[in-house]
């Protein structure tokens, strides 16, 4: 039954392995953190070791939630709406640490502070930033952050992307499609890229919508863009506090992404992180996880057993 009404709008033909991961159990519920009802999802025995996913902006936790499933066999994995996003609920504002108490929040309520293994992060764009918050936050909680292509790029080149790309700074209402379809036809990936995998994006697409009155709309809160904090300058510091964020590292980046190159593992190199295991997925795009979700399976699942060994 859950299988059936979550995937009731996918009219795209699916593969085998999708069916049968959304198809596995998983528990479902919300933590109030600060006043914010925050809604996640977990897979696996709590007993395992812990994961929690974070999405970027304006994302939904369901861009993980056909990974999670392969992932556990061997961990406990949980995934969350961000506040603002998905079927979390939304505040008047969104600063940085308020997410990262999200973070923490959601991670205690399902009990993965509670085994003797630390939990990891496994976080994707922006969330990665959040992440890096929670960690400052919490260094001694966490075992370690796996980064799904944050924007790595220097001061010049992040001014470039930028100025030719739209940027929002306000809290414009969204638009109301008068049906499900036509919704979800206008549902477009950010950065623009392609996607072969039509199930994948009909599938994100969905879930990324409400029925409000008068038709459709974008789970997202418009007021996310309002007093951005995120900023040139900001930005620009990302990596910097990406090298310094203290604990274990891995970065995963798609081989045709704008946000993440050779030149950005250069720059990182030259700003102390040599240390940090950065792995290519050679045919995906920023969005990895819809382009490219079992090569990205299978480099999540090597980093985590090298890590779990050494």
């Amino acid at each position: 039954m859950q299988q059936e009404s979550e995937l009731a709008a996918i009219t795209a033909d699916r593969p085998k392995w999708f069916d049968q991961a959304i198809a596995m159990p998983r528990k479902e519920g919300t933590v109030d953190v600060d006043g914010c009802p925050i809604f996640y999802m977990e897979w696996g025995d709590p007993a395992s070791p812990g994961i929690i996913m974070v999405p970027g902006l304006i994302a939904t936790l369901r861009c993980f939630s056909f990974i999670a499933p392969l992932l556990s066999r061997d961990y406990h994995v949980v995934a969350f709406d961000l506040s603002g996003q998905g079927d979390s609920g939304v505040r008047e504002d969104y600063p940085e640490s308020a997410r990262a108490a999200e973070v923490l929040s959601v991670a205690e309520h399902t009990g993965l502070f509670n085994n003797d293994e630390k939990p990891l992060i496994i976080a994707h764009s922006y969330g990665a930033t959040i992440a890096f918050a929670a960690i400052e936050a919490a260094s001694r909680r966490f075992g370690g952050i796996i980064i799904l292509e944050m924007m790595t790029l220097r001061s010049e080149q992040i001014e470039a992307f930028r100025s030719g790309n739209a940027v929002r700074g306000d809290a414009k209402p969204h638009r109301v499609y008068p049906d499900l379809e036509t919704a979800m036809g206008a549902y477009k990936l950010g950065p623009v890229q392609p996607c072969e995998n039509e199930y994948l994006l009909q599938y994100s697409a969905r879930h990324s919508l409400r029925e409000v009155e008068g038709g459709w709309a974008w789970k997202y809160s418009p007021n996310l863009y309002a007093n951005d904090y995120r900023t040139n300058e900001w930005w620009a510091q990302q990596p910097i506090r990406l090298v310094q964020v203290p604990g274990r590292k891995a970065i995963i980046y798609g081989g045709l992404s704008p946000l993440f190159s050779q030149d950005s593992i250069d720059y990182l190199c030259e700003l102390g992180g040599s240390d940090i295991p950065i792995i290519e997925l050679p045919e995906a795009y920023h969005q990895m996880m819809l382009d490219q979700p079992l090569a990205l399976t299978s480099a999540l699942r090597a980093i985590l057993s090298i890590w779990r060994t050494s």
